[in-house]
This record gives structure tokens, C-alpha cells and sequence, in this order.
């Protein structure tokens, strides 16, 4: 945990938002795998974390604005489970760390808030993406379950994107220790994949780098030969001369903070030449993207460089053709690139994806376009700000199926160069990631120094 000020710092700004009412928070619980004992590993909602920093299962909180009070509910520890799991910290020396003095059984909560209703008080709470969260909240507020992410308070969502979309000084210090931890996974994967292994022996050995550093993932490793596959968790396949392996990995640190890296590198010692091109032409949207980073620049801009960067160079190969600038416009560049350039990052990996990408990711002025494909998947559109952290990663993506259905609806002929299309359906995929913080001057990357370019990546495959 941070220093408890930290923790009463950010409630207190939070509740400035907010002239009377109830702010509810709810805890995460142990979600069991299989059955109820064997349980996944317990991941603590963020924006509890963010305002609590208690990592326990079974907990919710109110900030009460009216009667000026922070209030934790949750049980101490059963003797059955000091005998299975040893004595911990208590719960009211938890709440004490996190700057909260008043602690009241789990059980107390529905009565809180029941007394609270019928006071006719405003009690907001945040949509619920976990099953048993959106039960107790049906139950809690007499709401059918399926309805409850309707009854979710606007208010509360928007400010607690506006004050968690701002990175502190400490929080960064973390985010660049989970990015420096991704660079060590990222690197290790260069440096020990060789023909006739497995992707799953490489995967297995980023993974211990995670957990070695006090961590996790942050989000399932995504390692393969078939980099086509935007989120591929398919771990089976054998590592062959002239294969590429995209390996998009992360950490997660103890805190909570994630790395989001992602690199491209040949099974071989180097990249062929048609790979050596297509790299090229991803790096330089990379580049564009960078350059255009700093405060009070749309990153729906930014994408939209990356894309045009990616159709000029495209245009090279003789995959695209005819005026690009219309071709991008209507979406023509998305057969190669059918996802967004980036995306806000945090104590989430997607950050705050669950209070909803219109108010994460665009506002009322940045409307996210849900019709054009491409475009859809863009959870990053808005205006940026000093302390916003985000990803970078643009990719080239040649989806035989996706071609296949395009090619039959002669979608964006006049764009597409169909026939030469076909000489890259077996091709897969490439995609480069980074990290950065939007500064007062421009913008930073996050974490240590990792092989990116062609002479990089190639010398480090040469090492093995």
C-alpha cells in the first residue's frame, strides 16, 4: 500500500465532487475456478484499490458526504481460516493503513444502505462487471440484475475518470517498475526462442519473471506464431526458421499497476526480407504515432496518423492503392489494421474499461465512432493531458478469413489491391508497443530501454 495520506488524499478529492449523497464501493470476491474452494487468483477491484489499497476479498466502503464519514465493512478473520491460511494483517489495522477509522461487520451494509433509501438519499454506485457485484447491487437496490448497469451513477463514473485519467508521481514510479518488469519479459523471450520449441515454453518463462518480481500478468500472455490473431491464448504450436512471434506481455506489480509490451522478432537469427519491409512500415507508424504525442492533441489524431503512415507504406508494397487520405476516411486500411492505436493504462490494463469507454476514452465533445470497423475498436479517441498514461501500437494484420469476406463484397476495390493481396495470406502479423506518460513538454516512455528496431531486435536474436 501507499502511505495512508495518499489514501485520504484521494477520497477527499473525490468527495469535493459531490455536495451530499452516498459514494458506494464494492470489493471483489474470491471467484472459484472450479469449484468453490479452488479459486482463481483474487484481483481486488481497481478503483477500490484506488481509493482503498486493500487487497481482501469481501470488502465494500461508503464515503458518506452528508454525515462526513468513511466507513469499511467486511469480517475479521474465522478461526478456520487462521488455520488454513495463517494469521494476516486485521482488517481494522488494513482500514487503518488506508486512513479509515471506522470498521463494520460485512453483514452491516445492507442495513446501511437500506436506512439510506429510505431517507430518500442519493446512493451511487459504478457498473458492476462482476456477476456477484451485480446481484448484490439487485439486491441491494430492489433492481432486476440485468438492469442494474442502467441505475449506475453517471457523476460518480466521471469523476472518478477524471481524477484516476491523472497519474500521480508515485503512481508512476509504479507503472514504470511494472513497465521495466514487462521489458525484462520481453527481452527474456528474444533471447531463449529457437526453432522446435514450443510457444508455450516460452510463455511458461516470461510468466516466472512476472511472479519472481513480487507480481503477475497483467492480463494472459499473448505469444505466438500467428500474430494475425489480435488476442491468440493458444500456446501449442512449434517455433519454426521463418516464423515471427509476436509476443504481447505484461506485468502487473504488487501494487496493482500494469505493463502493456509488445515486440515482433523472427524464430531465426534475422528477419527475411518481405518481414524486413513490413517491420519497417509498422515502425514508422510507431514513430509518427510518438511524435505527436503531448497534451491537448486528440488521440484520435494520433491514430489516424499511425493509420495513414501504415496505408502510405502499404501503398509501397503494392497491397493499397488510389487516394489514401480517402481511403483512410472510409476505412479502407482497416482490412491490415482492424483495431485502435492505443489505449489509456493504469491500475487496468485497458483502464477503467468497465466504467465504460465513452467516458474513459472520449467525452462529449470526442464521440467514439461504433459504426466504422476499425474505428470501433479505438478505445482511445479524446483530448490528451499531462499525466495521462497510454499505449502506442500499431500493427499489420493480414486475416485470411477477414480477406476472404472482403474480397467476395469487392469492399474498397478501388483502394485494395486484391491480387496482390493474396501473395501475403499466410504472412501473420506484426505489432510494437510502448508505453508513455503525457508530460508538461510532450510525453515519456515508460519503463527500461528494450529492443525495438530491426538491428535491435536482430542483435539480440544473434546473441542466442
Amino acid at each position: 500500500m501507499f502511505d495512508k495520506n495518499e489514501y485520504i488524499g484521494r477520497r477527499e478529492v473525490l468527495s469535493r465532487k459531490f455536495n451530499s449523497g452516498i459514494l458506494l464501493f464494492l470489493g471483489n470476491e474470491d471467484s472459484p475456478i472450479n469449484f468453490l474452494h479452488n479459486t482463481y487468483r483474487f484481483r481486488q477491484d481497481s478503483s477500490f484499490l484506488y481509493y482503498f489499497g486493500i487487497q481482501k476479498s469481501g470488502l465494500s466502503a461508503v464515503i458518506d458526504i452528508d454525515e462526513q464519514q468513511v466507513v469499511l465493512f467486511g469480517d475479521e478473520m474465522s478461526i478456520d481460516d487462521i488455520v488454513w491460511m495463517g494469521r494476516q494483517k486485521t482488517l481494522k489495522e488494513a482500514a487503518f493503513d488506508a486512513g479509515v477509522l471506522e470498521v463494520r461487520a460485512g453483514s452491516e451494509l445492507v442495513d446501511y444502505i437500506s436506512y439510506a433509501l429510505k431517507k430518500k438519499r442519493n446512493v451511487h454506485f459504478l457498473p458492476p462487471y462482476r456477476a456477484e457485484n451485480k446481484t448484490r447491487l439487485s439486491a441491494l437496490f430492489n433492481i432486476v440484475p440485468d438492469q442494474v448497469s442502467g441505475f449506475a451513477s453517471v457523476a460518480f463514473i466521471k469523476a472518478v475518470v477524471a481524477q484516476r485519467s491523472v497519474k500521480s508521481e508515485i503512481e508512476l514510479i509504479e507503472i514504470d517498475k511494472a513497465v521495466s518488469i514487462s521489458a525484462d519479459m520481453q527481452l527474456l523471450a528474444m533471447k531463449i526462442a529457437r526453432p522446435g520449441m514450443k510457444e508455450s515454453e516460452v510463455a511458461a518463462a516470461i510468466h516466472m519473471v512476472a511472479l519472481s518480481e513480487g507480481g503477475d500478468l497483467a492480463y494472459p500472455i499473448i505469444l505466438t506464431v500467428n500474430g494475425q490473431i489480435l488476442h491468440n491464448h493458444f500456446y501449442g504450436n512449434t517455433l519454426k526458421e521463418g516464423n515471427l512471434v509476436l509476443n504481447d506481455s505484461g506485468a502487473e506489480t504488487e501494487m496493482g499497476y500494469a505493463g502493456d509490451l509488445t515486440r515482433t522478432f523472427p524464430v531465426g537469427k534475422t528477419f527475411n526480407s518481405l518481414q524486413r519491409e513490413v517491420y519497417s512500415i509498422v515502425l514508422d507508424a510507431y514513430s509518427a504515432a510518438v511524435g505527436l504525442l503531448q497534451a491537448d492533441v486528440q488521440y484520435l489524431d494520433v491514430h489516424r496518423k499511425a493509420c495513414m503512415t501504415l496505408a502510405e507504406g502499404l501503398k509501397g508494397l503494392g497491397l493499397m492503392k488510389g487516394n489514401l487520405e480517402d481511403a483512410v476516411s472510409r476505412g479502407a486500411h482497416a482490412l491490415f489494421f482492424q483495431c485502435g492505436t492505443g489505449h489509456m493504462m493504469g491500475l487496468d490494463v485497458h483502464d477503467m474499461e468497465d466504467l465504460g469507454e465513452q467516458y474513459v476514452g472520449y467525452n462529449d465533445t470526442i464521440l467514439k465512432n461504433t459504426s466504422q470497423f476499425g474505428l470501433k475498436s479505438l478505445r482511445l479517441g479524446k483530448e490528451l493531458v499531462s499525466g495521462n498514461v497510454l499505449t502506442v501500437e500499431p500493427g499489420i494484420y493480414f486475416i485470411p478469413e477477414l480477406i476472404d469476406l472482403w474480397e467476395a463484397k469487392k469492399s474498397f476495390s478501388e483502394y485494395i489491391n486484391y491480387e496482390k493481396v493474396k501473395d501475403f495470406r499466410s504472412f501473420g502479423g506484426i505489432r510494437v508497443e510502448d508505453d508513455f506518460v503525457i508530460t508538461a513538454n510532450g510525453s515519456r516512455k515508460l519503463g527500461k530501454q528494450l529492443a525495438i528496431s530491426l538491428d535491435e531486435v536482430e542483435e539480440v536474436r544473434g546473441s542466442m
